[in-house]
């Protein structure tokens, strides 16, 4: 990771947000393709997207996030779109299956809504904990609702984890600092509308995260320019 405190930037569909994510130096950088989603690209947009990395000289890792996918569907989206790591919204026996069948580092997503939900076996690279979905939501994640931080503190992890659900520019710093987090993710809390991301809350959101006392002038635009990105 390039910071102190590893960010991801999920649910990427337009240029100026993946090479906001480059300026900035994000860890990881998410494509979502679950077609029921605001933030879903097809395999096809996700490699036009990931041409933009491979051709930086600072490259994120490349997340492809999946919802109950077929296998079909995540060979699919691996045949266009370079992805690194899979994180599932699935079971984890499931997950573990389709871990085996692609060989790719898996992170299995993880609703919680109290520290009973907390998991206590840590067969994945990476555990992504974040809020229950509302009983009305129509998909598992980016809903925009955060969980009570402090439940994680004092939680003895089982594997590497990453906080998300509900995370904005302005409460990511305190999140952090409740939970005991070292890595965070975040999706409509960067965003202008659904599904298009703001370039100057990704800055925020980064800088906040690595340093609470950071601003956004410590991220420049080096020479692309607000209108190039």
């Amino acid at each position: 990771m390039s910071g102190a405190v590893g960010v991801k930037i999920c649910g990427l569909t337009e240029e100026v947000g993946v090479a906001a994510c480059i300026d900035c130096r994000a860890d990881w950088i998410g494509f979502n393709f679950f077609s029921r989603s605001p933030r879903y690209v097809t395999p096809e947009r996700a490699r036009e997207l990931a041409a933009i990395v491979k051709a930086a000289a600072f490259q994120p890792v490349i997340v492809g996030l999946f919802v109950e996918p077929s296998e079909q569907e995540i060979e699919r989206a691996l045949a266009h779109a370079p992805v690194v790591v899979m994180q599932l919204y699935a079971s984890p026996e499931r997950a573990l299956v389709l871990r085996e069948r692609f060989g790719l580092p898996t992170w299995l997503s993880c609703p919680v809504s109290d520290a009973a939900d907390l998991p206590a076996e840590g067969r994945f690279e990476r555990l992504v904990v974040e809020s229950r979905p509302p009983k009305d939501a129509t998909r598992p994640g980016g809903n925009g609702v955060a969980f009570p931080w402090a439940i994680t503190a004092d939680w003895a992890a089982p594997s590497p984890w990453m906080l998300a659900g509900g995370l904005r520019p302005d409460t990511v710093a305190q999140a952090i600092a409740e939970s005991g987090a070292v890595a965070v993710d975040v999706a409509s809390g960067v965003e202008r509308s659904p599904g298009v991301k703001d370039p100057h809350a990704i800055r925020r959101f980064i800088a906040a995260a690595r340093d609470k006392n950071a601003t956004e002038s410590a991220f420049p635009l080096e020479s692309r320019g607000d209108a190039a990105i």
